[in-house]
């Protein structure tokens, strides 16, 4: 989940909520996004306030503070740590030390820690994302993506405006990323930036950028919030928030662990979006890396290894 630095950032987590509201004549949205509504959550709620849950549906984020044990917490910075290492190795042998937006030095990213690694698979299905997956997903809920992005001290770049679920077109658009710092996250290291309340349009057309990734707008439409956070700490978003995480300008390695979770019976949608309508799907339930989070609202048991 790359992203890109802002010119007028906010001053602080929970700045500028109170947005004029974008409109369709300003962002263009996805030619595959055609009868989107946002579903307000009415709970009740296992994990958010009512307000921290009506703060989610009005702005697309939330940031919870101090809701994960710091002890398991530094495990998982250990298997976040030798994935990275792995992947750093694969990247610094590849032409230009990278791959796709990948870059050895400079941002990484190691999915699938849940495959691999007990404590990650441990972590995804604990208590307090599957009572988030109930409070904000729904009453069935599968992981959907896990992955490491490690940002180290960069070279000036400018990080591209993203949703999530403009990467890969998922039905339900509406699923949900959570954002976990391993170190502080701040404004020089790259911490998450976003846009409050273009959520509720659904997907927004994105445009690749060489060789940055995708791009929804190049100017965000309201001014940004940043999204400070320290570990214990939690940042939730929509799949349909826009966001993007500025350079590292600090010395040290910023790490974060990105745990998504989707509806079970999500799809993703294959094809080309200016061609026509999709071309095909590809069911999002990999038992190896896709498995229940909750089921009828219950949180399900941790798959073996």
């Amino acid at each position: 989940m790359t992203s890109a630095a802002a010119d007028e950032p906010g001053e602080g987590p929970e700045a500028a909520t109170e947005l004029p509201g974008p409109t369709t004549s300003t962002l263009e949205r996805h030619p595959w996004n055609r009868e989107f509504h946002w579903v307000d959550r009415c709970g009740p709620f296992r994990r958010l306030t009512v307000d921290e849950a009506a703060r989610f549906d009005r702005d697309g984020h939330v940031v919870l503070r101090n809701v994960l044990d710091l002890e398991e917490l530094d495990r998982v910075r250990a298997a976040c740590d030798e994935a990275e290492a792995a992947t750093d190795a694969i990247l610094r042998d590849q032409a230009d030390d990278r791959i796709f937006i990948a870059e050895s030095g400079a941002i990484t990213f190691s999915p699938h820690l849940v495959t691999r690694s007990d404590v990650a698979r441990d972590f995804a299905a604990s208590a307090v994302f599957a009572d988030l997956c109930a409070d904000l997903v729904g009453p069935d809920v599968n992981l959907y993506w896990d992955q490491a992005v490690y940002k180290k001290p960069e070279k000036p770049r400018r990080f591209p405006w993203h949703q999530d679920n403009g990467y890969t077109y998922v039905e339900p658009q509406q699923y949900l990323t959570c954002w976990v710092p391993l170190t502080d996250a701040t404004r020089h290291n790259g911490c998450p930036q976003v846009v409050s309340g273009v959520h509720r349009l659904g997907t927004l057309l994105h445009a690749y950028v060489e060789p940055l990734g995708w791009e929804c707008f190049r100017g965000p439409p309201a001014p940004p919030v940043v999204c400070e956070a320290a570990p214990g700490d939690v940042i939730v978003f929509s799949s349909l928030t826009p966001h993007l995480t500025g350079p590292n300008t600090t010395s040290d390695v910023r790490k974060a662990y990105i745990l998504q979770y989707a509806p079970a019976g999500s799809v993703a949608l294959h094809g080309d979006p200016s061609a026509g309508p999709p071309t095909g799907q590809a069911p999002q339930d990999d038992p190896g890396r896709q498995h229940a989070i909750i089921r009828a609202g219950e949180r399900c048991p941790t798959p073996t290894s």
